[in-house]
């Protein structure tokens, strides 16, 4: 686990309770950290601070987790959910540690999302500055123009900001439909979805089938695996590839 955890997270990472749980026993002055009372904001080292739950010890064991998991179409990207609709937590309630997703990918498309006990790999994959490519299978109708094309290509305006250039390659052309490959460098809500309507595009189908340089492969539907030990060195190095590219420039433009 990272150091400088807040609370809440290290008492739910170890199954204590859920996040908002945590923050109640907090605030009603049943957790300690070394001997003393903690309130709400305050931070620990797992390693080294003495955490107790109405005096018993707290001990962490948490181990990372690394998983992707293919995301069916009808689920919407969150733990649990107010309206009762269906989520990615049905999908992975064998695995005992308290993961999360690793950014979104909203409920009508598919595809590889990551998901992860690690914040620290969590915010390398989807922090802005880290601009890791993540690429989509993208079914669109009726047909497209190289004018639309272009228009991806070279970014569009969305909600007053212009995206980033993206790749795009056309897959298969038939009668009445496209398949698409883009690749994006960065994850506006529903970016796609809104770039194509904007072009009159029907989006048939989006599914994501990579992030940085790990594939979604053969994996099916509603399973999931875990990452290896290089495909999280691989996502790491890419994220930090990135970083520093994105640094050279705004040095540069300053």
């Amino acid at each position: 686990m990272a150091k400088d955890v807040r609370l809440q997270k290290m008492l739910a990472d170890c199954g204590v309770a859920s996040r908002r749980k945590a923050e109640e026993l907090i605030a009603s002055g049943r957790v300690k950290v070394n001997g003393k009372v903690a309130k709400i904001g305050d931070k620990v080292d797992s390693k080294k601070d003495r955490v107790t739950v109405d005096n018993k010890n707290i001990v962490s064991n948490v181990r990372n987790v690394y998983i992707m998991l293919y995301k069916p179409r009808g689920f919407i990207t969150t733990m649990n959910d107010e309206m009762d609709r269906k989520c990615v937590a049905e999908l992975v309630t064998n695995i005992p540690e308290r993961i999360y997703p690793v950014g979104r990918l909203d409920r009508d498309s598919e595809g590889m999302l990551l998901m992860t006990n690690d914040g620290s790999f969590a915010n390398a994959m989807t922090h802005p500055s880290m601009h890791i490519p993540k690429t989509y299978r993208v079914t669109v109708r009726p047909s497209i123009t190289e004018d639309q094309i272009t228009a991806l290509t070279a970014g569009m305006i969305i909600d007053g900001r212009k995206t980033a250039p993206a790749q795009v390659n056309v897959v298969l052309q038939e009668p009445g439909r496209v398949v698409l490959e883009m690749v994006l460098y960065e994850g506006r809500n529903r970016q796609i979805r809104n770039m194509c309507e904007q072009l009159g595009l029907e989006v048939a189908r989006l599914k994501r089938v990579a992030c940085g340089p790990v594939k979604l492969g053969m994996l099916q539907p509603g399973d999931y695996r875990r990452l290896t030990v290089e495909e999280v060195k691989k996502l790491n190095a890419a994220a930090k590839v990135n970083q520093c590219s994105a640094t050279s420039k705004v040095r540069a433009n300053v």
